[in-house]
């Protein structure tokens, strides 16, 4: 049966392997002893999967290296070089560490809460910078929160994985299913999309995170599709917001809402 474990765990656990590994580790010796890999599997599968998690450690800066053995240089190994891998010690200013408590503070009530949590509480502890972090007091994130469907859309385009959810549109409100690749998360504007290739329009399509209704099921194998390199994610977040807009008609009352009337630009009686 195989292990139902994420990869971001599976591949934590091979760094932690071939970190601590005294010379190499084989790829037997990984099938066998980390977890995440199902040692039941074919080795076609296996193969496939490791190759993919060493690429996946090299694109992040991990320097996965590969050794032969003297004696037989066909039989080759794997580790993690322990002194090109330690980052030097961080040194981070007050305002360094104000923004990221405020970055944290974003996270309360989303779904990765704790990781974010987490995460702070070990820079702050090996952070060499001292002094307050009240240059950033005052400050609040304008990002509305995600929802429950931001941490499995997170793991599937990662994964590179299909996924199925229930979608409202913004223009006329129907609801219907929606199979998708997805590509990236966007942030903009204080909301949250997904960009990716709807399947059944054939189409790259821009979701806002909010709209959609129900959980978000992952369907069929990892590494289904690739991402598109000639895609601007950013830039179909953007069109997608432009062909959304909406004009309002606002009555102000006189010598009210200064900040509001700087910005408006006269129109013609007429119009």
């Amino acid at each position: 049966m195989a292990d139902p474990r994420a990869p971001a765990e599976r591949l934590l656990n091979l760094v932690i392997a071939l970190l601590n590994t005294s010379g190499r580790m084989t790829k037997e010796q990984i099938r066998r002893s980390v977890a995440g890999y199902d040692a039941s599997a074919s080795t076609e599968a296996f193969e496939r999967m490791f190759e993919r998690d060493k690429e996946t450690l090299r694109e992040l800066g991990v320097p996965v290296m590969t050794v032969a053995d003297p004696a037989h240089g066909d039989d080759q190994g794997y580790r993690i070089d322990p002194d090109a891998y330690a980052l030097p010690p961080m040194e981070l200013s007050a305002a360094q560490l104000g923004v990221l408590r405020l970055a944290a503070e974003f996270w309360q009530g989303q779904p990765l809460r704790a990781d974010a949590a987490r995460g702070l509480t070990k820079l702050t502890a090996t952070a060499r910078g001292t002094g307050s972090t009240d240059v950033v007091a005052g400050l609040a994130p304008r990002i509305q929160p995600a929802g429950p469907s931001l941490a499995p859309l997170l793991d599937a385009a990662h994964a590179r994985r299909r996924v199925q959810f229930t979608y409202r549109t913004a223009r006329t409100g129907s609801v219907g299913r929606r199979t998708v690749e997805p590509w990236r998360i966007v942030a903009s504007r204080g909301g949250w999309y997904l960009v990716g290739l709807d399947v059944d329009r054939a189409a790259s399509r821009v979701f806002r995170l909010s709209r959609i209704d129900g959980a978000v099921r992952p369907v069929g194998p990892e590494a289904a599709f690739e991402v598109p390199t000639d895609v601007d994610p950013r830039a179909l977040v953007i069109s997608a917001q432009r062909r959304e807009g909406r004009i309002a008609v606002l009555a102000v009352a006189p010598d009210r809402c200064g900040a509001l009337r700087a910005r408006a630009a006269r129109l013609d009686a007429t119009t």
